[in-house]
């Protein structure tokens, strides 16, 4: 619980510097006023938040970043120096009195209800609803957007890379370096940590929430030696204790031992990378893992590595393993673990059975797949560019829209049909079958009957004109929750830990062709009839709308 907190407390911290009211877009105050100008501002209206295409070809999302959402809400207000700078930005013609009433919002008068985070969720299905003063709901609405657009597409990114890789490979986060910009390498790392990877490299990410951290060198460091003669101090204490062993002349030994063992030529062997190995090996002397391919993995790293290795062994030490940074991964760390084998039954030490490898080189969805169809010997792999940019694609698409003003519902209509939106309120459901696999989520009006188990409904599917689909559920969810109220948050918040159990406890009731990385089956999202029938109305113009392009 205490680490919960502090996690909580460090999250809120960062979304209060992060994610100001004022990170918005300026049109959203120029709408506030027009409101505030004709008495509109405190109209009871309603927005939802969803998105029209399932990310990257697939056929199911992740939602993510609700809790970065409610922390903003809680801390939603403007201080007299965000009501000044508005005041010079605005137009001349500002009534003074509006900045009195920017001073005053809160998020008081707001509530909300949203599906929970970590949850699979699916293209067109309301994730949150906003309801509250029309001015307030309307100021809210990119800062909203913000916050769950990358947070979502960046954890279901992550979720793909898991599915690819399988459940036994361990995965590492290190984008920090691509990402974009600090905040965006700050919520890659919480995000793809909650979308499924185990690890990060990223340090400001393990402290603020709680994500275990890895890491060892670079190949700079590898090249900054040049020769044993610049590796200090050259003694190391054994690990059980006593007098400090001299390792370079063990190590030296070792290397000719290894060369004839592998067949190679100790001529071939870069001295400074023995070096490197050497000195790092004495400041980390139980976290020995370098990376091998600075050079020529089999005629120099590897033979570095396995030479200090055996030094370190000798003196009671456990080294982790080797990194893989570049040229054929798998055909690589196939040969980097014959070598192991055979230092471990050549020079009797176990130890060497358990050395792990790790690959990073510009890894990508496809790649992880292909570590899947080919022999590997690789335990860790490190990913950065194409997880935290998500290069398959950099946008989920997240809309605001809004669905009632005044009690009456709204739509938007559009000459892209897709673009046209689901008036009124409304509840969503999520339909079971008897193993418990979601078989379809259903949008009603909040004011139908919910679904029950074991009664068949008609309904009708989202993006398709047919007739009406018939479907008995053997249990019936709820999706949304109401989760602020009041000015207060509603539900416990949960740690990044918490969150990832969420995301694959979630996953895993998904059927494995809706989990497809490739050609996926379509879930299907449905709409009730009596909803259907309001956008039809509204479509012919019966009832109250507004009119979009």
């Amino acid at each position: 619980m205490a680490t919960v907190l502090k996690e909580t407390c460090a999250v809120e911290r960062s979304v209060r510097e992060r994610a100001p009211p004022l990170l918005t877009d300026l049109y959203q105050f120029t709408m506030a006023y027009a409101y505030w100008r004709a008495g509109r501002h405190e109209q009871p209206a309603v927005f939802e938040l969803f998105f029209r295409d399932n990310p990257f070809g697939g056929a199911f999302s992740l939602f993510a970043g609700l809790g970065d959402c409610l922390l903003f809400l809680r801390n939603f207000r403007f201080n007299n120096e965000d009501v000044e700078y508005l005041r010079s930005v605005l137009p001349a013609g500002t009534d003074p009195d509006f900045f009195t009433y920017l001073k005053g919002l809160d998020s008081s008068a707001v509530s909300i209800s949203a599906v929970a985070e970590g949850s699979v969720v699916f293209a067109r299905v309301p994730l949150m609803e906003v309801s509250g003063p029309l001015a307030v709901v309307q100021l809210l609405e990119t800062s909203l957007l913000c916050l769950v657009n990358y947070a979502s597409l960046v954890c279901t990114n992550a979720a793909r890379f898991r599915l690819a890789a399988g459940p036994k490979c361990r995965l590492l986060e290190m984008g920090l370096r691509r990402a974009q910009g600090p905040d965006g390498g700050l919520t890659a790392s919480r995000y793809t940590h909650i979308g499924g990877f185990d690890l990060t490299s990223n340090t400001l990410a393990g402290r603020l929430f709680g994500i275990p951290v890895a890491g060892t060198m670079a190949h700079s460091y590898v090249t900054s030696f040049s020769s044993l003669e610049e590796v200090w101090p050259q003694a190391l204490v054994p690990c059980g204790g006593g007098d400090p062993i001299d390792l370079v002349c063990p190590v030296k030994v070792w290397l000719g031992r290894v060369c004839h063992l592998l067949g190679v030529k100790p001529c071939q062997v870069r001295e400074g990378e023995l070096a490197a190995f050497l000195s790092y090996a004495m400041a980390y002397p139980r976290n020995f893992l370098p990376v091998i391919d600075s050079y020529s993995v089999s005629s120099s790293g590897l033979l570095c590595f396995c030479a200090v290795a055996l030094a370190l062994c000798e003196l009671k030490y456990q080294p982790l393993g080797v990194r893989l940074d570049s040229g054929d991964l798998c055909r690589q760390s196939v040969e980097v673990r014959h070598a192991f084998k055979e230092c471990s039954k050549h020079f009797s030490v176990p130890a060497f059975e358990t050395f792990i490898i790790v690959g990073t080189n510009s890894v990508s969805e496809q790649s992880l797949v292909e570590l899947g169809t080919r022999e590997s010997e690789i335990d860790v792999v490190g990913v950065g560019t194409h997880l935290v940019t998500c290069t398959s694609q950099p946008s989920l698409g997240c809309v605001y829209k809004l669905v009632e003003v005044r009690g009456r519902p709204s739509m938007k209509l559009s000459e892209e049909l897709e673009k046209s939106t689901l008036p009124g309120r409304k509840a969503v459901y999520r339909l079971l079958d008897t193993e418990g696999h979601p078989q379809m989520d259903l949008i009603c009006l909040l004011e139908e009957p919910a679904p029950k188990a074991g009664v068949a409904l008609n309904c009708y599917p989202l993006g398709v004109d047919k007739a009406a689909l018939s479907i008995t559920p053997a249990k019936v969810t709820n999706l949304r929750c109401d989760v602020f109220s009041r000015g207060e948050v509603m539900i416990p918040l949960c740690s990044a830990s918490e969150s990832r159990r969420c995301v694959q406890n979630s996953l895993n009731t998904l059927y494995p062709q809706h989990k497809r990385l490739q050609e996926p089956q379509p879930y299907a999202v449905a709409v009730s009839g009596r909803l259907r029938s309001l956008v039809s109305d509204m479509r012919r113009g019966n009832s109250n709308f507004l009119v979009s392009n």
